[in-house]
C-alpha cells in the first residue's frame, strides 16, 4: 500500500520529533525541530553542535525503509552551506525500527571529517 501526501508528511514529522526528542536527550536538551523555511531550509533539526560549538544540520528522512542516498545527501549540503555549519548529515528511518538509536545516520567523507577534526577539509 503507498502513502498519500498526508500520510507521508505525517510520518516524517513522527521521524523528526522522535530524533529531535533523541537528541535533546542524549546530546543537549537545546535541540529540537527547526520550523520549516522554504528555498532557504537549514535542516529539520536545529541546536545540534560539534564539541568545538560549530552548527551541524540534520535531514530527517523517512521513505518506508527505501532509501535515495545522492539526493538526501545532496540536500544535506545545501542545507549545510544555507546553514553555514560545519556538517549535514541524514538520519534515515529504518523500516520496522522504532528506537531513534538504531536509525541510520548518512553523511559525505568530508562531514565525518569535520565532525573530527572541527573544520571542513
Amino acid at each position: 500500500m503507498s502513502r498519500s501526501r498526508s500520510s507521508a508528511k505525517a510520518a516524517g514529522s513522527r521521524m523528526e520529533r522522535m530524533v529531535a526528542d533523541c537528541l535533546s536527550h542524549h546530546v543537549d536538551d537545546r535541540v529540537d525541530r527547526r520550523v520549516k523555511t522554504g528555498a532557504a531550509d537549514k535542516g529539520d533539526i536545529g541546536g545540534l553542535r560539534t564539541h568545538t560549538g560549530k552548527r551541524v544540520v540534520v535531514e530527517v528522512k523517512d521513505y518506508g525503509g527505501r532509501y535515495l542516498i545522492g539526493p538526501w545527501l545532496d540536500e544535506a549540503e545545501t542545507e549545510r552551506i544555507n546553514d553555514d555549519a560545519t556538517a549535514g548529515v541524514v538520519i534515515a528511518k529504518r523500516r520496522g525500527i522504532t528506537d531513534p538509536l538504531q536509525q541510520v545516520c548518512v553523511m559525505q567523507v568530508a562531514d565525518l571529517i569535520a565532525l573530527i577534526t572541527g573544520s571542513r577539509p
